[in-house]
């Protein structure tokens, strides 16, 4: 009976945890199909040929895949959670400088950071 009970304790935190994850990849898919969404707004608001939107998407994903493996080196250094608050004040940071942005270098600056 007392293996049950700590198997159950067990279960909170991963669904937790999976919950979480889920909601952060959410996040992430959704900022990207809302970029490629507006892009024709983008390039009327802010200008920029299509080389500069290429940038604006290709920016997020270029940097997520690269500091991807970094990311988790750090999470496993100074501790995951830790790690998984910072990168979304970050992230929730760089949207609002994204959103904020007076051009499109500016825009993709912002995209780089998130």
């Amino acid at each position: 009976m007392q293996a049950q009970d700590s198997g159950t304790k067990l279960r909170g935190p991963a669904v937790w945890a999976l919950v979480l994850t889920g909601v952060a990849s959410f996040m992430a898919a959704l900022d990207n199909l809302v970029v490629t969404t507006a892009l024709p707004a983008i390039r009327e608001d802010l200008g920029g040929g299509l080389e500069d939107l290429e940038w604006t998407v290709n920016a997020y994903t270029l940097t997520f895949a690269v500091l991807l493996m970094f990311g988790a080196a750090l999470g496993d250094r100074f501790g995951r959670r830790r790690l998984f608050i910072a990168g979304l004040a970050v992230f929730t940071g760089a949207s609002a400088a994204a959103a904020l942005s007076p051009g499109i270098d500016a825009l993709i600056a912002a995209r780089a950071v998130q």
